[in-house]
């Protein structure tokens, strides 16, 4: 405690270094305990390439930020001296991309690296919304620099794969080990940046088990309604990201707790607040996040159509005061999907998908003559199956009807055959009638006479 106090005292007396004129604490691997073969194969040579140039290359940001934590990276990142227009020329597998940041994507094998040039400060100039936030930002500069720009501390790491050193601008290692989320600078300078650092802050807290230091958490309430301005697909990926991090059910406590739901997902303002609701969505997040860690696949299609279906479902019964069922629920489905365009942009593929999830639904009631065969051969059945399993599990229906279905995928052709349940009388009717009228158009092929379907009397002359 006199330590730090001493420490404390020191620093407020003298005069405080600039952050960008800050010099980097090198870290040694027998500190760290990262070595060169824990980065992607594709990342040391991008960095090796770059080196052998001249220039400086580092892994940085959240690949080095979860090998410290102790998870696996999703993905490694690059920085370097170089301008983009310079690791094109070093890197042959290569494009330019962005027009907000200008990078590079670097093609290595399987691997798509992406490159970032250092960037400089912000200047006067620099291209923003009425918001503040940055619209573009090309502006290049120091390796200091690009670690002040950057957003925490924790994502403020530069790992060289030659050296194999950590260089830790603003001690971003200590308060990864303190379990602390700290924001560089000032927090309401850099959420008015880029809104969807507020998003980012309750993610990595969430997946490393960190608590956001109180100056970054305090005006994330108060500010949540800038992600307003943020365009739709970037709000979509953050999302996206946040529901496949594997503490999706952290995270949504976390966006609760600090107020961002609302708004954001029209779905959540509603849904959350209703006891039913909620159950289903904390199963369908938790059974995603058991299968992350598992090492399994996710489904986004699969998590949107979860988090989306009590508002569809409301919709559905508004609708079908005036349809019948099949069309009030496409009716439903699009009014639902379209809401949330405006707040997410959903790709095409991924609204595909969640509509025949959806539409799967009501034919799972289906379990006679030859429509169950072809529901079990939809593409979307497995995903479809395992909505209307989570459904049975939220209590939203009896678990009688997901049962039937696994046996049935489970049986051969003959036990198939005798688990299909009877026809409704409305079916057989309808058959009977038209059967009957074939035999009525049969008969009068046979007399010569063509009968009409109504056999109306000829109007009365005018």
């Amino acid at each position: 405690m006199i330590r730090k106090f001493i420490k404390r005292v020191l620093r407020l007396g003298g005069e405080r270094r600039p952050a960008t004129d800050r010099a980097a604490a090198i870290i040694g691997p027998a500190s760290h305990g990262i070595r060169r073969e824990d980065i992607s194969a594709g990342s040391r040579r991008v960095c090796e390439a770059l080196q052998k140039q001249g220039y400086k290359a580092y892994v940085v940001g959240g690949a080095v930020r979860d090998l410290l934590a102790g998870k696996p990276p999703k993905d490694f990142d690059v920085a370097t001296s170089a301008t983009p227009e310079e690791v094109r020329r070093c890197l042959k597998r290569s494009r330019l991309i962005g027009r907000r940041f200008q990078i590079v994507h670097a093609y290595m094998g399987q691997e798509i690296i992406e490159v970032t040039t250092f960037r400089g400060e912000l200047g006067s100039d620099a291209k923003t919304d009425a918001h503040g936030r940055v619209l573009r930002d090309n502006v290049f500069g120091t390796q200091a620099e690009d670690a002040a720009r950057r957003d925490f501390t924790v994502n403020a790491l530069y790992f060289d794969p030659a050296t194999e050193q950590i260089l830790d601008y603003h001690h971003g290692v200590a308060d990864l080990r303190q379990k602390t989320l700290r924001v560089i600078g000032d927090p309401k300078t850099r959420y008015r940046e880029d809104p969807v650092r507020m998003l980012r802050a309750v993610r990595l807290a969430a997946k490393l088990g960190l608590s956001i230091d109180p100056a970054a958490r305090r005006p994330i309430r108060e500010m949540g309604s800038l992600l307003e301005n943020v365009p739709n697909a970037r709000l979509f990926d953050e999302i996206l990201k946040l529901l496949t991090s594997g503490y999706a059910v952290k995270c949504l406590q976390e966006l609760r707790a600090e107020g961002l739901h609302h708004g954001m997902l029209p779905l959540l303002d509603m849904i959350l607040d209703e006891p039913q609701g909620e159950k289903f969505i904390l199963l369908a997040l938790a059974n995603t996040d058991e299968r992350i860690r598992q090492g399994k696949s996710s489904s986004p299609s699969f998590l949107f159509a979860a988090l989306l279906w009590h508002q569809v479902q409301s919709a559905w019964e508004k609708h079908q005061a005036n349809e019948a069922a099949v069309p009030a629920l496409h009716l439903a489905m699009s009014e639902v999907l379209d809401l949330q365009g405006e707040k997410l942009a959903i790709t095409r593929r991924i609204a595909s998908d969640i509509k025949e999830i959806w539409t799967l639904q009501p034919r799972f009631e289906q379990r006679a003559g030859k429509r169950p065969y072809g529901t079990l051969e939809h593409p979307r059945f497995r995903a479809a199956y395992d909505f209307l399993c989570l459904r049975a599990e939220a209590g939203e229906l009896d678990k009688e009807i997901p049962d039937w279905w696994t046996r049935f995928q489970d049986s051969d052709g003959e036990q198939r055959a005798q688990m299909l349940l009877p026809d409704a009388a409305g079916h057989k009717k309808k058959r009977r009638r038209r059967k009957k009228a074939k035999s009525e158009r049969d008969e009068g092929d046979e007399s010569g006479e063509t009968k009409t379907p109504l056999q109306a009397e000829p109007p009365a002359p005018a």
